[in-house]
C-alpha cells in the first residue's frame, strides 16, 4: 500500500467535464451518464436508477472487505440554472463552459455541486491508486433534482420537481448507508444540521371590472389588498426570526418573501380579481414540521380574521424538514481529524 496521492490535473480534467456536461433539473441524464461511465471506469459496481424520463440517479459502489460500516458521499447532479438565461449571460462561470482563472476553476454547477462530486471521484480514484481497501463499503450517489423547486400551478413538469425528488427515490431503491457525507459548500466548517423549509402561499381575492367601472372601488382590487396584507406580513416575520424556539445554533429561521402573482399583463384594463403572495419560511431541524405548520396556519388565520372580506386564504405547498447530526458521532469525529491533519488546526462549526 502506498501513500494516498490526488492528482490535481485529474481532479480538474474530470471537473471540467462535468461542468460541460449540461444537467439542468428536469433533465440531468445525460450527466447521470457522465457518472455511469466514470463509476464502471473506476472498477465500482453501478446502479442506475431511472427516476423519470430524462432523470436519473446513479449509485456507484466500492465494495469493502467486510466488518466496517459504509459510507455515503451523496451529491446532486442538476444545476440552478440553465445557462441560457439572459440576465446571467454577461456573467462568467455561468454558463456549461469551464475556465480556469488564477487557480480557480469556473463554470455553471461547480460550486453547487458538481466540484463535491468530482473530489468524491477522486478520493475514489486515490485509495484505488495507492491500494487501500476498506473494511466497510463506500459509495458515490449522485442524484437528480435537488434544487429548491416544486411544481405549483402553471409551473408543471421536471423542471419544477426538485427538492430532494432524486434522493427520495435513492433512499427507497437501495440507495443506504450507515452514515453519509454531503460536499454542499460550507466554508469550510463542519455544518450539524440545517433548517427545513416551509413554503406559504397566501392569496386575496377582488372584483374583476373593467378600469372605467373601477372608480371609487379601489379597495376591492386584490393587488392592492394584498398590499395591505404584506405589510401585516411583514409585522410577522420579526416574532418567527427572533423566536427563540426558531433559533438554531446561533442561526435565525429566516422568512423570505419569494414572489408575488397578480392581474394580467397583457390586459391592465381590467382589475385583478386574485392575487398570490409566496413566502419561504426556514424551520430549525428541532422543530417538527406539523408544529411549524400549525404555527404558520395559526398566522394566516388571524389575518383572515383581521381582513375579513379579502377572501384570504392559505396554503402550505411545500414541507421540507430539516436535519441534525450529534456533534459526538463518530462521523463528525473523524472529519475533524481529518481537517486538523490537511489544515493543522479543527474546522469551524
Amino acid at each position: 500500500m502506498s501513500a494516498l496521492q490526488i492528482d490535481r490535473e485529474r481532479l480538474v480534467a474530470w471537473a471540467s467535464r462535468a461542468i460541460a456536461t449540461p444537467s439542468f433539473t428536469g433533465d440531468e441524464e445525460g450527466m447521470a451518464g457522465l457518472m455511469a461511465e466514470t463509476f464502471r471506469d473506476m472498477g465500482l459496481a453501478v446502479q442506475w436508477q431511472q427516476v423519470e424520463d430524462g432523470r436519473a440517479n446513479v449509485l456507484g459502489i466500492r465494495e469493502g472487505a467486510g466488518g466496517g460500516a459504509s459510507l455515503m458521499l451523496n451529491g446532486h447532479v442538476d444545476t440552478s440554472y440553465s445557462g441560457r438565461e439572459p440576465w446571467l449571460s454577461h456573467v462568467p462561470g455561468f454558463q456549461p463552459s469551464p475556465f480556469v482563472r488564477e487557480g480557480r476553476l469556473y463554470g455553471l454547477g461547480i460550486s453547487n455541486m458538481k466540484g463535491a462530486l468530482a473530489c468524491y471521484v477522486e478520493a475514489l480514484r486515490a485509495l484505488a491508486d495507492a491500494g487501500v481497501r476498506l473494511r466497510g463499503d463506500l459509495m458515490i450517489a449522485a442524484v437528480c433534482g435537488e434544487i429548491e423547486k416544486t411544481q405549483w400551478g402553471e409551473a408543471q413538469g421536471g423542471e419544477f420537481r426538485g427538492y430532494a425528488a432524486g434522493s427520495r427515490y435513492l433512499v427507497s431503491h437501495g440507495g443506504v448507508a450507515d452514515m453519509c457525507i454531503l460536499g454542499e459548500p460550507t466554508e469550510g466548517k463542519v455544518v450539524l444540521g440545517h433548517f427545513g423549509s416551509l413554503w406559504l402561499r397566501l392569496s386575496t381575492q377582488g372584483n374583476f371590472i373593467h378600469t372605467a367601472f373601477s372608480e371609487g372601488k379601489r379597495g376591492e382590487n386584490s393587488i392592492l389588498r394584498m398590499h395591505e396584507v404584506t405589510s401585516a406580513v411583514l409585522d410577522w416575520i420579526p416574532t418567527w426570526e427572533d423566536d427563540p424556539s426558531n433559533a438554531y445554533r446561533g442561526a435565525k429561521a429566516i422568512v423570505n418573501v419569494g414572489a408575488v402573482k397578480g392581474g394580467f399583463g397583457w390586459r391592465v384594463s381590467r382589475t385583478p380579481h386574485h392575487t398570490d403572495l409566496f413566502l419561504d419560511v426556514r424551520v430549525p431541524p428541532r422543530k417538527p414540521m406539523g408544529v411549524a405548520r400549525r404555527e404558520v396556519l395559526h398566522m394566516v388565520r388571524g389575518l383572515a380574521e383581521r381582513f375579513p372580506d379579502y377572501g384570504l386564504e392559505g396554503e402550505i405547498y411545500v414541507t421540507a424538514p430539516g436535519a441534525e447530526i450529534d456533534e459526538g458521532h463518530e462521523l463528525v469525529g473523524a472529519i475533524d481529524a481529518a481537517h486538523e491533519d490537511v489544515f493543522g488546526e479543527l474546522p469551524g462549526r
